[in-house]
């Protein structure tokens, strides 16, 4: 996840007046880095004990703003934050490469049961390429793969890389994310804006040898064409190993914010941006959004409305319109909130807030992921308010992934309300399923008065729940007079069953 510092013109807008002050549908996510400690774990060496209460208070402030999704970074430079046979322990984890933490615990699966008790999706995070994020080379393990098959490798600038154009670095990416898709129950792969490096200044990507040796029918005055090939092909290469595996868990990427600038492209968004992801990065996103080789995309947006060479209004206007039906969700720059480093809208309201009250006018837009993760624990400039009481005031369910065919959720059956003078639990019969049909949580409506309402409207959504009951004696403790239950069942492709028989009691 790379910051950037870097037009001009307000973008059209195409604004559709919402049915609902909310939409019940939306992404609400935080990426959580672990890269160089950035939000988890906050130094190298805590205690299981301690790694496992900042996780903690990380989901349990996102479960108070109402989000329903992590993006955790699990693998930051061909090292693992989980029981790996492929790749050795993380450093940023425990201080050593290789070391694994005492008391022996698995922190992938310790997320993935935590976050889903609080309904909230996790997206693993893994960077394809890079090794090692310094010259270093003592950091790295013994038994690490650069030792054993050196010529995998390269050296670009002061970091080492996996040589994206070798067969036998697709092979091993894809056989690292077959191995945590089989073995974890996650809810998507996700990579950011790492695929090749960005440039370093004077310095060529030693890829000539691998280029001349293995071209595919690339002449030598495409090289460029060649290198975004390379990515390509691990693209839809991964696609096919996660899909074939487990068919719910989505494939998604968080792209540097410009595809390309109109001057190099027609397609090409009204900006200037000295970087962008076909020409420097080799990461050709329109194609794999056009070809349906990723289910969604996060474009990091970190810059303010009104930045001269890469406009917000500009590019999310832009993104909107090229999104080719694919889930398109909006990285927001948190951290950069109260900066007075950065430009002056970051400290003049709250930019983020302008942001999102944008966003809502375009309707392929359908929600955010925060950079990063710690910024959503200080509130910086009232954002935490604003989320609370306004974007974020009721629960939302993730959207359903519309590049994902899916399978229909089971009904719930046998909704009833045990009551006594203190207290009301609302139960259900839990439904059993298996692979995609799975439920991962149910879903709680109240209406007043007798009869059903809209469960499309957020606002009537008393709980999202991984568990076949609820203690409704809060929510009920000011209500007078009749009040109507039904409960939904949410499976793995978010599929929302139809409503359970409604409940209708006195209060």
């Amino acid at each position: 996840m790379k910051k950037h510092l870097f037009t001009t013109g307000l973008a059209i807008c195409i604004a559709a007046t919402p049915l609902f002050a909310q939409p019940k549908r939306e992404f609400r996510a935080a990426w959580i880095a672990t890269v160089a400690n950035i939000d988890w774990p906050t130094r190298p060496g805590l205690s299981t004990e301690q790694q496992q209460q900042e996780m903690i208070n990380l989901l349990d402030a996102y479960k108070a703003l109402n989000m329903n999704a992590i993006v955790f970074q699990i693998r930051p430079t061909a090292d693992a934050f989980y029981q790996s046979d492929l790749e050795p322990w993380s450093h940023f984890l425990t201080g050593k490469q290789g070391l694994a933490p005492e008391p022996f615990y698995d922190p992938l699966a310790f997320v993935v049961e935590e976050a889903h008790k609080r309904c909230i999706d996790v997206h693993v995070w893994l960077n394809p390429y890079r090794t090692l994020n310094s010259d270093k080379i003592e950091i790295l393990n013994p038994d690490h793969l650069f030792f054993k098959k050196p010529h995998l490798f390269v050296k670009y600038g002061n970091q080492y890389y996996f040589n994206p154009a070798l067969d036998e670095t697709r092979q091993f990416v894809n056989k690292v994310v077959a191995d945590i898709v089989t073995r974890y129950d996650i809810d998507a792969i996700h990579f950011d804006d790492y695929f090749y490096p960005y440039k370093v200044k004077n310095e060529e990507f030693p890829d000539s040898a691998a280029f001349a040796e293995n071209p595919r029918g690339f002449s030598p005055d495409q090289k460029d064409d060649w290198r975004r090939n390379n990515v390509n092909l691990v693209i839809a290469e991964l696609q096919n190993t996660i899909k074939s595996i487990k068919p719910w868990v989505e494939f998604g990427i968080s792209p540097f914010g410009v595809w390309r600038n109109a001057k190099d492209d027609p397609r090409g968004s009204a900006t200037t941006a000295g970087t962008t992801n076909y020409d420097q990065l080799y990461a050709d996103i329109l194609k794999w959004l056009e070809e349906g080789s990723i289910d969604y995309v996060v474009p990091q947006l970190y810059w303010e409305i009104g930045k001269k060479v890469a406009d917000y209004a500009v590019l999310i206007d832009w993104w909107n319109n090229y999104n080719y039906g694919k889930n398109l969700y909006i990285g927001l720059y948190a951290s950069n909130l109260g900066n007075k480093k950065a430009a002056p809208a970051w400290c003049e309201g709250n930019e983020l807030v302008r942001q999102l009250e944008l966003n809502k006018n375009y309707k392929n837009v359908q929600g955010a992921v925060y950079f990063s993760g710690k910024a959503l624990l200080e509130n910086k400039l009232g954002l935490n308010d604003s989320l609370k009481e306004s974007f974020y005031k009721y629960p939302a369910l993730v959207p359903v992934n519309s590049n994902i065919k899916g399978e229909a959720a089971a009904q719930p059956q046998k909704l009833k309300l045990t009551k006594t003078k203190t207290a009301a639990e609302l139960r259900w019969n839990k439904i059993e399923a298996e692979g995609g049909k799975t439920i991962m949580y149910y879903v709680v409506y109240a209406f007043e008065g007798k009869g059903i309402g809209s469960i499309e409207d957020a606002k009537n959504i008393v709980a999202i729940t991984a568990d076949n009951r609820l203690d409704i004696t809060d929510f009920m403790k000011d209500k007078k007079g009749k009040y109507t239950f039904t409960v939904t069942a949410v499976n793995k492709y978010k599929h929302e069953s139809v409503a359970s028989k409604p409940l209708t009691k006195r209060f």
